[in-house]
């Protein structure tokens, strides 16, 4: 039985700074070859936030992204709500991944 979730549902947040077009179309790339979709585009000062609906495949393609790109990646986790089936937590993640700056 597969669950049915509405429009802005999402189980992660993975933030690029700073937005780079690069980074984004390998993160969107990514994200279209899994099962997954991104249910909201955030654009910021300091860059981009994609809200997207698994944890799991957020911190798969931050993985990547690090073999992929010069930067620094960041994981964090919030409780979110308790499964009353499972009685387990239930949280979301934010995936940080910050380009390095290239020095001159």
């Amino acid at each position: 039985m597969r669950k049915e979730y509405h429009a802005d549902y999402f189980q992660a947040i993975v933030q690029l700074r700073p937005a780079d077009e690069e980074l984004m179309k390998f993160f969107e790339k990514r994200i279209s070859k899994t099962g997954a979709w991104i249910s909201k585009k955030k654009f910021l000062k300091t860059g981009v936030d994609y809200y997207i609906s698994s944890n799991k495949i957020a911190r798969q393609i931050g993985k990547m992204m690090t073999r992929s790109f010069k930067g620094e990646l960041k994981e964090s986790k919030k409780l979110y709500s308790r499964d009353r089936q499972t009685s387990k937590n239930v949280y979301r993640v934010t995936v940080c991944f910050r380009l390095k700056e290239e020095e001159d």
